[in-house]
C-alpha cells in the first residue's frame, strides 16, 4: 500500500530533491491559465539523490494506477528511476533505451510512457547560444562535469549523425566516482566515430582544475553536476583557469551557481560567454509538458511562457 492520495483533478508531478523551492511550482499555475489546461495541478515528490529503488517504484506505480495523476518530470533520479523502475513502462522512447534514464513519464492510449527529453532540450538550449558551425569553425573540445543524465544527453546531442562534420572531435566527461564514468563509457563508446570520449575519475575540484587547464581554446565547458544548485559548491577550485575564447554553461539556474560566479569573474580578461540554465530550464519543462498533456508548445507561445516565468 503507498502513501500517495489519489488525484482530485489532473496532475503533473516533479520528482527531484527540493522541489518547493523550485520556481515551476509558482510559474506552472500561470503556464496551465495560459495553455487553457482546466484545473491542472503540479505536486512535487521529494527522494534524496540514489534512494532506495522501492522508493522509485512506489511513485511510478502510484502515476501508473491513479486515473488523474498523468505523468512527472524527473529530475536528479532520472537514471536510478529507470533502472528501478523499467518492468513498469508499457513504452520505452529510443533516447531513454539508449541513455537508461528517463526524463519524462506520460499516459497515451492506456499505456505508461517513458521518455528522455534530455537530448532535445538540452540541444534547443546549446543551438540558444553556441554559434553556427562552432566545431568546424574552431575545433575546440568539450568538458562535461558530471556523468549523470544531462551529460549523457548533451554527448548524444552534439554527436548526431544529422551534423554531418560539425561535431565536437574530443568530449571529456569528468566524475568524482568510477561506477558513473564506467556506465557512460558503455553507453557512449560507439556514438560518433569522428568524436573520441575520454573519461577522467576527479574525486576532487582540484583534478577537475587540471581537466580545465588543457582544453583548447574555443572549448564548451559545462557544470552538470547538481553543485550549485541540489548542494552548495562548484566542481572547480576559485584558482581554476578557464580557456580563452569558451563557452561556459552553468546547466542550474538557481542556487549559489558558484561555478557561473568563478566564469564571469574570468570573463572578460578570457573572453568567455557564460550561460547560466534558464532556457534549458524552460525547454525542459516545456518538452515534458506538451509530452504528458498532449500539446505542441513552441514559437511565439514558447516564448510567452518564458517571458510568464520571468516574471
Amino acid at each position: 500500500m503507498n502513501h500517495y492520495s489519489s488525484a482530485s483533478s489532473p496532475t503533473i508531478y516533479f520528482i527531484g530533491v527540493t522541489t518547493a523551492s523550485s520556481s515551476i511550482m509558482k510559474v506552472f499555475p500561470k503556464w496551465a491559465d495560459t495553455l487553457h489546461l482546466e484545473d491542472a495541478v503540479i505536486k512535487g515528490m521529494d527522494f534524496k539523490p540514489h534512494s532506495d529503488p522501492k522508493s522509485y517504484r512506489e511513485a511510478v506505480t502510484f502515476i501508473k494506477n491513479d486515473p488523474l495523476s498523468l505523468g512527472a518530470l524527473v529530475t536528479t533520479h532520472k537514471i536510478d528511476l529507470y533502472n528501478s523502475c523499467k518492468d513498469l513502462f508499457d513504452y520505452i522512447d529510443p533516447f531513454a533505451e539508449q541513455l537508461g534514464e528517463v526524463s519524462s513519464i506520460s499516459k497515451k492510449d492506456g499505456m505508461l510512457c517513458a521518455h528522455a527529453k534530455d537530448p532535445i532540450s538540452s540541444g534547443l538550449a546549446l543551438e540558444n547560444f553556441i554559434p553556427h558551425n562552432f566545431w568546424n569553425d574552431y575545433n575546440g573540445d568539450v568538458l562535461l562535469i558530471g556523468a549523470g543524465g544531462s551529460s549523457l544527453a548533451m554527448s548524444v546531442y552534439f554527436t548526431q549523425k544529422k551534423f554531418g562534420t560539425n561535431v565536437p572531435k574530443h568530449i571529456i566527461i569528468a566524475n568524482r566516482s568510477q561506477p558513473r564514468l564506467d556506465s557512460a563509457q558503455k553507453i557512449l563508446k560507439d556514438l560518433n566515430p569522428q568524436t573520441r570520449f575520454d573519461f577522467a575519475l576527479n574525486p576532487n575540484p582540484e583534478d577537475n582544475d587540471k581537466t580545465l587547464a588543457s582544453l583548447k581554446p574555443h572549448s564548451v565547458i559545462v557544470n552538470a553536476t547538481g553543485l550549485g544548485k541540489d548542494a552548495p559548491g562548484s566542481p572547480l577550485t576559485n584558482n581554476c583557469q578557464f580557456p580563452k575564447d569558451s563557452y561556459v554553461w552553468e546547466i542550474n539556474y538557481r542556487g549559489s551557481l558558484l561555478f557561473k560566479e568563478q566564469a564571469e569573474s574570468q570573463a572578460a580578461e578570457k573572453n568567455l560567454y557564460v550561460e547560466d540554465g534558464w532556457t534549458y530550464f524552460i525547454h525542459g519543462w516545456t518538452q515534458v509538458i506538451s509530452e504528458v498533456f498532449h500539446i505542441e508548445i513552441k514559437g511565439s507561445l514558447l516564448e510567452q511562457l518564458s517571458n510568464i516565468a520571468k516574471n
